[in-house]
């Protein structure tokens, strides 16, 4: 694990990660998750995240409530998805090396709540396996932007679920700054920019279609992991 008080944009995670899920056993990842969102919430409270490993990832307990919460990968390569694979494989390996490098730089993470509910799908979970979502982090947000409008998505009953931490945030606005997820958004928060050309979750496809198609959504990806990587570091 690093030593440095600061954040290296440029750290792979799963260098320490001892051939595991980074999104698990990184302690760089985990301290840097820590670092990064214990800060003060649009209300003034200080979200500080306590480090619990092993017993768990990071927790906030306070008078907001407990919140337990785990790391989440946002890179998709979808170079494991069977349906995929006749276009991943066009694909140079060293190409797709650099690409999965990238996204396990800091800037290819976030924090969800990992407690279930019910004996649900968390949000890690859910977005994970729902086929209008396919683990995608513009449609993600999406879907969050809506459960803050109170509309429908794929994902609503799942938010719904975990109302309570969105609701640290405020509004859509406030957990886009938090996060520094503004580069997948408009000035006005208001549409997300999606990777890939989206009218609806009922008629576009969540998976590129074609091999131009996950180009495009491959350097959109790229650009918004390399942006958010630059606002992580302006700011620590």
């Amino acid at each position: 694990m690093t030593t440095s008080t600061t954040i290296d944009v440029e750290f792979d995670m799963r260098t320490d990660a001892g051939g595991r899920d980074p999104d698990r056993y990184s302690p760089t990842l985990r301290a840097y998750h820590r670092m990064l969102w214990s800060k003060p919430l649009p209300s003034g409270h200080v979200f500080d995240l306590q480090d619990v490993w092993p017993r768990g990832y990071l927790r906030h307990e306070s008078e907001l409530g407990t919140f337990r919460l785990t790391s989440d990968t946002i890179l998709r390569t979808f170079g494991k998805h069977s349906k995929m694979r006749h276009i991943i494989t066009q694909i140079p390996p060293e190409e797709r090396a650099d690409f999965t490098r990238r996204g396990y730089t800091i800037g290819g993470f976030i924090i969800f709540p990992g407690n279930k509910i019910d004996s649900k799908y968390t949000i890690n979970q859910a977005r994970g396996v729902h086929p209008k979502i396919q683990d995608r982090i513009d449609l993600t947000l999406e879907c969050i932007r809506r459960h803050y409008r109170s509309e429908p998505s794929p994902l609503a009953a799942t938010l719904k679920r975990y109302a309570d931490f969105f609701a640290l945030f405020g509004d859509f606005q406030g957990y886009v700054t938090f996060f520094p997820l503004d580069d997948l958004v408009t000035e006005d928060f208001e549409p997300v920019r999606f990777f890939l050309p989206f009218e609806h979750f009922d008629t576009t496809p969540a998976l590129p279609q074609d091999l131009k198609q996950y180009h495009q959504f491959r350097a959109a990806m790229l650009s918004w992991i390399n942006r958010r990587n630059s606002r992580i570091a302006a700011a620590t």
